[in-house]
Parts: structure tokens; C-alpha cells; sequence
């Protein structure tokens, strides 16, 4: 029992920071797509 609760826990913490690092590689996307759209506004 003790083996499957840690387990459990485990896998929660990989699916959390899962979560919070393809966050951040949508807003790094979002702020590369930002600058090339202001690049283009100043031409």
C-alpha cells in the first residue's frame, strides 16, 4: 500500500511540472510570435 501511494505521488508530481513546462513553451512561443509580428508592423 505504501509502494502504490508513493508511486501515485510520483506520478503526480511528473504530470504537475509536465503541465508547467509545456506552459511555459506556449508562452515562449506566444512571446516569439509577438516579436515577429511587431517586426513586420515596422517595415
Amino acid at each position: 500500500m505504501k509502494v502504490l501511494a508513493l508511486g501515485m505521488a510520483v506520478l503526480l508530481s511528473l504530470v504537475l511540472a509536465g503541465c508547467n513546462t509545456v506552459k511555459g513553451v506556449g508562452q515562449d512561443i506566444q512571446k516569439a510570435g509577438e516579436s515577429i509580428e511587431n517586426a513586420v508592423k515596422k517595415k
